[in-house]
């Protein structure tokens, strides 16, 4: 049996950045060099796209930056300290556009937040990744035509904790239709369902520094996704991870006059989810099972755990020890210039180990301000020889931010306490 259904599993390792990561039987593969290639993978990886133009621009990075209106894929608590009181956003990513795929592949975003008080904000988001037309097909035979698509809808709570620090929950549904209810191997498939959580925290402080007029210290966390496995057959016992995630980010902002601003911020991320481990194998490169069909682990940690465990065992359970465990650290720096708070430039660098998926690019973005009126735009380049999905592709992102005026006037109309 043969069927299209086999371009899902390439669209979800493209997602992942994984095409030369260890299958999902657990096999061992290795780079030419023979170096093992072990890229973590996990269910819809679409979650970990940065889905809007300024962060795109700043290599995908979002956890220390300043409040923006979709704050929510970064670090939600940022809400809390944005300037205005409510505010929305649309954004569109073509995806695959530079391999001439399917221009129907896209990932489109809309968030937004209500500051009801100096102290609360709410927010919410709307991820939808379009994988395009596939047509199904059986021995042969021409079959459903059909568009698979993920999404994710999810709401926050903000607030502050002290002057400086605040925290959000985020609770998110998410919902994974690759396959239309086909059988594949006998099974009969289904959508997948799961419910996740975020829990963040966010800081920032002016203070004064010499030669500046003013100076602004950020730091962020983002511990994303924590929430059950997904499953896409009722016939199988076999759960997917979720793509949780910790987000670590500082940033700085230099304030060199009322005009012109420079910040620079950098991240770190890691997937909270079991590595794979080595298997063993016989003299011709073939798994060896226990006497219960099992794979013999050689080293490393067996990855069919809990959720709670997964968590816990991410940070320990790399076959290569302490060293591979680093390297699973995706590092991404980004910086932002902004003259009078209208016109803004923008520059970042995103690193993933060419042992963990190779995800290595260059980006650039422009935004322009006009009343409450906001557009972002950004590029992207990859810089180690790989085709990356979002190459030479423009991103787009338009937002509205009402109620811009400061917040000695909200007080004295009774608005924030």
């Amino acid at each position: 049996m043969k069927k299209a259904l086999i371009l899902l599993p390439v669209f979800i390792m493209i997602l992942a950045s994984s095409v030369n990561a260890q299958s999902a039987t657990g096999q061992n593969l290795y780079d030419k060099y023979g170096n093992r290639l072990n890229t973590i993978t996990t269910a819809v990886p679409f979650l970990q796209i940065a889905p809007d133009s300024r962060a795109g621009a700043l290599g995908d990075m979002g956890a220390a930056t300043s409040a923006d209106v979709n704050s929510q894929a970064y670090n939600p608590a940022k809400y809390v300290f944005n300037d205005n009181i409510f505010g929305i956003s649309v954004s569109y990513s073509p995806w695959l556009h530079n391999l001439h795929l399917d221009d129907g592949i896209n990932l489109a975003y809309l968030a937004g937040y209500y500051r009801p008080t100096d102290m609360d904000a709410i927010g919410f988001s709307l991820r939808y990744f379009n994988l395009g037309s596939i047509i199904f097909t059986e021995d042969g035979i021409t079959g459903v035509d059909y568009n698979p698509n993920e999404f994710s809808i999810d709401f926050t709570y903000s607030r502050k904790l002290i002057d400086e620090l605040s925290i959000a929950m985020t609770p998110r549904f998410i919902y994974s239709n690759l396959t239309l209810g086909q059988f594949v191997d006998g099974q009969e498939t289904k959508p997948g369902m799961a419910g996740a959580a975020d829990i963040s925290l966010f800081y920032q402080q002016d203070f004064r520094a010499k030669g500046l007029e003013n100076s602004t210290l950020r730091a962020g966390l983002n511990i994303s996704n924590l929430g059950s496995k997904m499953r896409y057959s009722s016939g199988t016992n076999r759960r997917e991870f979720l793509p949780a995630n910790l987000k670590l980010g500082i940033g700085y902002e230099m304030d060199f006059d009322s005009y012109n601003k420079l910040a620079i911020t950098g991240e770190m991320n890691k997937l909270l989810v079991p590595t794979n481990p080595i298997y063993a194998t016989d003299s011709m490169g073939r798994m060896i099972y226990d006497e219960f069909n099992n794979p013999i682990i050689e080293s490393g940690r067996n990855p069919d755990v809990s959720v709670p465990q997964g968590l816990i065992q991410s940070f320990y359970d790399a076959p290569g020890g302490f060293r591979e465990e680093l390297q699973e650290c995706i590092w991404a720096l980004g910086a932002e210039y902004s003259y009078r708070n209208l016109f803004f430039v923008r520059a970042g660098y995103f690193h993933e180990s060419k042992f963990k998926g190779n995800r290595q690019f260059l980006s650039i973005g422009a935004g322009i301000k006009y009343n409450i009126f906001n557009i972002d735009v950004s590029y992207l380049f990859a810089t180690n020889g790989q085709t990356n999905p979002l190459a030479n592709t423009l991103r787009f992102t338009i937002s509205f931010d009402f109620a811009s005026f400061n917040k000695a006037e909200i007080k004295n109309q009774g608005k924030l306490k």
